[in-house]
């Protein structure tokens, strides 16, 4: 009697996502909280901490620039009030100085030339956020400045995103939607698999603005290579992101599911495999 045996190989494709724990401008101007939540985003076990870097003359419009605001600091123009929010470049190295300290790598996204030129210096991760990636100037701006750059896709047609690809050739594409909080409904996250089909030699991302966790658990399970969510010491804060982001007990939830979700989904698709803790109850419950 001949015998057949069919022999499985599983492969493991056990890929770490990559989590970018997104300060923004969650520090209000704070050096010592921008550490604060850079080491929060360390112990949670985020591979990255991120920060806006802006030159407010540049990115503020005109007409909003004289703007009177009320705000932390008192009555003041909105141009002063976007100053507030902005490190200089000392404070910037000092920044990633601190981070490469502690073993966390540090970057920002930057919305204009000034602030590549300035990030350049120090980093060799930059991002593109939504608002900005049909500024091919700055994308290119900021392709030639950074070993690596990633690029979010939050507004923007099809189009403009093929066209910022074409001509700027990011390494991260990140899915977002722009709405702050953002409503389970409008995060479509199949677009995910979407740019895995569609970029497959790329990197492909999630940037989440919900409210939760279980959403982003979600981006994982279809395929995120990246993960960026905005961290906040406190949501009472002062901030139009505060209430959108995570706080510290959150992002160590948020970085465990992460990981665990990995172990979870390592192997390749194939026949049913059955592992040693199946064994026993095997034995004892089949005759």
């Amino acid at each position: 009697m001949s015998l057949n045996y069919k022999v499985y190989i599983y492969f493991i494709i056990y890929i770490m996502v990559k989590i970018i724990a997104e300060i923004g401008i969650n520090h209000n101007g704070s050096i010592e909280d921008c550490k604060k939540m850079i080491m929060l985003a360390k112990v949670a076990g985020c591979d990255y901490a991120k920060i806006q870097k802006r030159n407010p003359d540049v990115c503020v419009p005109e007409h909003q620039k004289s703007k009177r605001r009320d705000t932390p600091w008192g009555e003041m123009s909105y141009l002063e009030y976007k100053y507030k929010l902005e490190f200089s470049e000392e404070q910037i190295k000092e920044l990633c100085e601190f981070s490469k300290s502690i073993g966390i790598e540090f970057f920002a996204s930057v919305w204009d030339l000034d602030s590549v030129a300035v990030m350049a210096k120090y980093c060799n991760i930059g991002k593109i956020g939504s608002a900005l990636i049909t500024d091919l100037e700055l994308c290119k701006a900021a392709r030639d400045a950074f070993e690596r750059l990633i690029i979010s896709t939050g507004m923007s047609t099809e189009e403009e995103i093929e066209k910022c690809i074409e001509e700027c050739n990011p390494d991260v594409i990140m899915h977002t939607n722009s709405t702050y909080p953002c409503p389970e409904e409008e995060l479509n996250l199949r677009y995910i698999s979407w740019l895995k089909e569609k970029y497959p030699n790329k990197d492909i991302g999630y940037s989440g603005h919900e409210y939760g966790l279980v959403t982003t658990y979600c981006a994982c399970g279809l395929g995120a290579e990246w993960v960026e969510r905005h961290i906040t010491l406190d949501r009472k804060l002062w901030g139009s992101d505060q209430t959108s982001s995570i706080e510290p007990d959150g992002l160590i939830k948020l970085v465990k599911g992460i990981r665990n979700i990995e172990k979870s989904i390592q192997y390749k698709p194939g026949p049913r495999m059955q592992f040693e803790g199946e064994n026993s109850k095997k034995t004892s419950l089949r005759k």
